[in-house]
């Protein structure tokens, strides 16, 4: 079959099964491979959409080289494309229209929902995105099924004038903000973001959009560099200087209100401990695989009452802010793309990511 191009001829639009496509499936740790797959075959209440971008995500890169999960998977979750078949029953979307798609959505109506605890809810761990196999996001492939409680409730259409690669951004940014809010941000506070990685970049953006005065750190200069251009009043090599004296001077000796730890590393929690203030809060955002162990002194939380928090996924509540944060350039998600690859390229973007070198920001999958 020749290569699939913007839009599914008449043959495989009326009966998706007769056509394959392009997908970096999951073999097994450390393995994406390219290889053909068949096109999802969607039923009442769904639709199918043609990927043209998805972002990397180091949830992603854990699962992929740590082995997390059972081959074979078409991972991929940040995603947007445009809609090429609608089932019957569809009445929110047509085909033609571009969207992006979270791949999580709450039931609404659980003990853990009434909480707006929404990624403790039974019905969002089933995931609503697939492009084959376990449903696991399908954004590594050509084509995605979005099942019908997603159709409904967690697919947005774009404006004209945003482009698919900024619309990836709307379920990271989701997280991050969720992430923020959870550590309680407020105007006029000192935060730290520890790590300026893509996911440490959005949360001191965010941190700085919420009114704090924002302080980052991260052995990269490049990096470094980065942070400062989007707003961070000083970034720190911890390798270089004595960050907990660098914060006490800019805080009156107390420490930090709030540490962003977007590194997952077991070592850094005690350290974001030391650079909070009595009753200041400690974010755990990376340390979310199910193998980590941690240890931390128990006085910092026992006898000066820190909190450590943690923050998973996005936040329904939070879905219409995120999305007008992206869609109305709030936020400089364009310039965080430091690199984009072609889906035949996959092993290669993906390689970066998880070794990034001193300039890699944001690695987007985008397809031709």
């Amino acid at each position: 079959m020749s290569h699939l191009t913007t839009e599914i001829d008449s043959t495989q639009a009326g009966n998706p099964s007769a056509g394959q496509m392009r997908a970096g499936v999951y073999r097994g740790k450390g393995s994406v491979v390219v290889e053909r797959v068949p096109i999802p075959e969607i039923g009442e209440g769904e639709v199918l959409f043609r990927v043209a971008a998805c972002g990397i995500c180091g949830t992603d890169i854990k699962k992929i080289h740590h082995g997390f999960i059972a081959p074979p998977q078409i991972l991929g979750h940040e995603l947007a494309g445009t809609i090429v078949k609608t089932g019957r029953g569809v009445t929110k979307f047509k085909p033609g229209d571009r969207v992006m798609s979270f791949h999580h959505i709450p039931c609404g109506a659980c003990f853990y929902c009434e909480r707006k605890l929404f990624s403790q809810c039974p019905g969002y761990k089933r995931t609503g995105l697939t492009a084959g196999f376990d449903p696991n996001g399908g954004g590594f492939a050509e084509y995605v099924r979005a099942m019908p409680w997603i159709v409904q409730r967690g697919m947005l259409a774009l404006p004209a004038d945003v482009t698919f690669e900024e619309a990836t951004f709307v379920e990271p940014v989701n997280t991050c903000l969720k992430a923020v809010r959870k550590a309680r941000v407020a105007p006029g506070e000192s935060v730290l973001v520890i790590g300026q990685g893509p996911i440490g970049m959005l949360l001191a953006i965010l941190a700085k959009h919420e009114g704090a005065r924002v302080y980052a750190s991260d052995p990269m200069a490049g990096r470094r560099a980065a942070s400062l251009r989007f707003g961070v009043s000083e970034a720190f090599d911890p390798s270089a200087v004595n960050l907990s004296e660098e914060i006490r001077r800019r805080t009156e000796g107390r420490g930090a209100d709030a540490v962003l730890v977007a590194v997952p590393s077991p070592a850094l929690v005690p350290e974001a401990l030391a650079l909070a203030r009595p009753g200041g809060r400690v974010l755990l955002f990376a340390h979310n695989d199910p193998i980590l162990r941690l240890e931390f002194p128990a006085a910092a939380v026992g006898i000066e009452e820190k909190e450590i928090l943690g923050s998973y996924s996005a936040s329904v509540d939070d879905q219409e802010e995120s999305a007008a944060l992206v869609f109305e350039r709030r936020l400089p998600v364009r310039e965080l793309i430091s690199h984009r690859f072609p889906l035949e390229r996959i092993a290669d973007a993906i390689a970066l990511a998880a070794h990034p070198q001193d300039t890699t920001l944001k690695v987007v999958i985008t397809h031709a």
